[in-house]
């Protein structure tokens, strides 16, 4: 087990056994893992803890989860016998405690793969994305199995496999690309049918036919059939265990590369769900080049995601939906141009929905959602097409807050548009929002569908009205301004000859507290059996809102690596990159916030430091050159080395007063140059559209 997982067993952050770790010598050696990420035993572990006192008992379900880490067999075998364990004591739990209740290890592993055989068979039918483990193969991990048995009856089946998989695919974030929970409850949405074409309506047939842990396909309501298809066999057979744990529809699972050997050739489908690999160069350009699913024309060799559309659109019924996530370069390549044209005049494109920047992996660009139904036979094609732009949901810096979108005004805004629009093959413009465009307007040389070409942005300042607004803000912040505006210096009768003394000499004296900020910014969310942070969780204060003088706009990962550092009103935070620029005094409206990365915080004793004095102080250009360094291309501060004068503290209050009011004098500054370029770009806007007359 690793120190995140001794954290876990003990219920500290990982800083905590950092700490054990130096000043225990008794503390377990590494068994394993690097000098960099330690692996531990864990009854060596459990035992040590227990000795301390810092452990009374193991929690089942960390027990049994670093019994998976530790399966001789790997972590991938492990799953797929504790889902057949799972489905087998959801299903059949009499016949499970003939087989293993009493019997001894030997005797249930023989047992067991004759008691698996037929429950398989019973929800996956002929699938063979999971084979029946052997006895061989389940001899040593009997204990294991009856671990899993008993965390199935304090979670549930279904939830006890959420949280192993779940835990598997956190621990191995580079290898699996996943569809977080938001984007994929919205897909699943746009692909249900209409509500008033529903009624006595059958429960759809849905495909996924890159499933990859199965997200896509969990977040489908009702379905009388769920099929997924997944190039890595073995995530292809956690996937149809996850399925078959969470659903009573009939799954259908299959393993190897869909666009060679498609597992659902023959298969008819209400939906199709996907998030295709991106970019893909290596997806049978060449073998596939006359392939009947190329209804719409050849892809090229650099437009895989377009291969993909057309095998949606081939496996569908006609009238049936398909949604994909798509990277926003597939609505304007130049490579795709024919394809995309196809799609248009045919009307199987219907809809191009842009997802705020972050909302699924490559997090640093805003994908897009293509939503397509296949033609009715002899049916007219539909006239316009819809985009939809959600980039003002986002929350904080794009890409800086994976899951911190306002999902539920992403979706409502979404829908509203697409079904509205689904009815009656076109809505009325929100602009910067939604739009439908003719298809003629669409079909030039470059057939560029990204939607911010097609919905032009309101005005910045929200038209004339509010722009009146913001210009009486403006004037009464520059009065402000000027009030606050620092009166004419006066120089000093001679230099001021002060003794110094550094930040770190005051830390070690225990006049302040001296704390770096290590926590992420963003919560890393998996849509297996991950859950949004927990009510009332800090948010996160991050470089750059201490740089822009904003609200705290990050957000804690759902287990941190390290106990997150939280703000008290009064202390200085003090960024280290860009040799000290902005040094910022903690107010009550950033009390109990999280400390982000490449941040330093200083806690003042109040009795002998004051916070203003500390502060001011710490901005001195000549005490920023002395304490940075300029080793590398980013100028990084020595916070422990930042000078100050040693005064008394009715000096340091005095001068704390003047620092105060610079900073006040900054902040108005600041607010004051936001206004205006909102009111500049806001007349250009009104200007240029017509809402502001001239």
């Amino acid at each position: 087990m690793t120190a995140a997982g001794i954290a876990r067993l003990a219920g500290v952050g990982r800083a905590a056994v950092s700490n054990w770790r130096r000043r225990h010598a008794d503390f377990p050696k590494p068994v394993g893992g690097t000098e960099t990420s330690p692996s531990f035993a864990l009854a060596e572990v459990e035992r040590w803890l227990r000795n301390q006192g810092k452990l009374a008992e193991v929690p089942l379900r960390e027990r049994i989860w670093q019994q998976l880490a530790g399966h001789p067999a790997g972590p991938l075998a492990a799953l797929v016998q504790a889902g057949c364990v799972l489905l087998v004591v959801r299903d059949r739990p009499a016949q499970w405690l003939d087989a293993a209740g009493g019997a001894d290890d030997r005797q249930a592993a023989d047992a067991l793969p004759a008691l698996f055989a037929p429950t398989l068979a019973a929800r996956l039918g002929e699938t063979r994305a999971v084979a029946v483990p052997d006895s061989a193969a389940l001899r040593p991990a009997v204990p294991f199995l009856r671990g899993v048995a008993d965390l199935a009856a304090e979670l549930g089946a279904s939830q006890a496999y959420e949280f192993l998989l779940g835990r598997y695919l956190e621990a191995n974030p580079r290898q699996y690309t996943l569809t977080p929970p938001g984007p994929a409850a919205l897909m699943a949405a746009l692909a249900a049918p209409r509500t008033d074409d529903d009624a006595g309506a059958a429960a759809p047939v849905v495909l996924d036919p890159a499933a990859g842990a199965g997200g896509l396909l969990c977040a489908v309501g009702r379905a009388a059939r769920l099929c997924a298809q997944e190039a890595d066999p073995g995530l292809a057979a956690l996937t149809a265990l996850r399925l078959a744990l969470r659903t009573d529809a009939d799954v259908r699972a299959g393993a190897g590369d869909t666009l060679r050997a498609d597992a659902f050739a023959q298969l008819t489908a209400d939906a199709v769900l996907c998030h295709p690999p991106f970019n893909e160069r290596n997806w049978g350009h060449d073998e596939l080049a006359y392939d009947p699913r190329w209804e719409y024309g050849f892809p090229a060799r650099t437009e895989s995601e377009l291969a993909w559309v057309q095998h949606a659109l081939a496996r569908l019924r006609p009238g049936g939906a398909a949604v994909l996530l798509m990277p926003p370069a597939v609505a304007s390549r130049r490579s795709g141009r024919r394809v995309r044209a196809g799609l248009l005049r045919r009307g199987a494109l219907r809809a191009v929905v842009a997802l705020p920047a972050g909302a699924a992996p490559p997090y640093g660009i805003p994908l897009h959602l293509w939503v397509l139904r296949k033609p009715l036979p002899g049916a007219a094609a539909p006239a316009e097409l819809l985009f939809v732009d959600t980039a003002q949901h986002t929350v904080g810096g794009a890409g800086s807050v994976r899951d911190g979108h306002d999902w539920q005004a992403v979706q409502t805004a979404v829908l509203d548009a697409w079904q509205d629009f689904d009815r009656h093959g076109t809505t009325e413009e929100r602009p910067g929002v939604s739009r439908s465009v003719p298809v003629v307007e669409l079909l030039d040389d470059d057939v560029d569908l990204a939607p911010a070409r097609h919905l032009p942005p309101p005005p910045a300042g929200g038209g004339a009205r509010e722009l009146q607004g913001v210009r009486e803000r403006l004037a009464d912040t520059l009065r402000l301004t000027a009030d606050l505006a620092p009166g004419a210096p006066s120089p000093a009768a001679e230099p001021a000859s002060w003794p110094l003394t550094t930040v770190g000499e005051l830390a070690r004296a225990g006049a302040l507290l001296l704390r770096a900020g290590g926590v992420g910014a963003a919560g890393a969310m998996a849509s297996a059996g991950a859950v949004p942070p927990a009510a009332g969780a800090p948010a996160v204060l991050t470089e750059h809102d201490v740089l822009a003088g904003a609200a705290p706009s990050g957000t804690l990962p759902e287990e941190p690596r390290e106990e997150p550092v939280l703000l008290q009103a009064g202390d200085v935070v003090v960024p280290v990159l860009g040799g000290g620029a902005v040094v910022r005094v903690a107010d009550e409206t950033l009390a109990g916030a999280a400390l982000g990365r490449n941040l330093h915080l200083l806690r003042p004793d109040p009795d002998t430091l004051d916070a203003w004095f500390l502060a001011g102080f710490l901005r001195g250009t000549a005490g920023t050159r002395r304490a940075s360094s300029y080793a590398s291309t980013a100028t990084r501060l020595d916070v422990r080395k930042l000078q100050l004068p040693r005064l008394p503290l009715d000096d340091q209050r005095r001068y704390g007063e003047r620092f105060r009011a610079l900073a006040a004098f900054e902040d108005a500054l600041r607010e004051a140059g936001r206004l205006g370029e909102r009111l500049v770009q806001g007349l250009y806007d009104g200007l240029t559209d017509g809402s502001v007359s001239a």
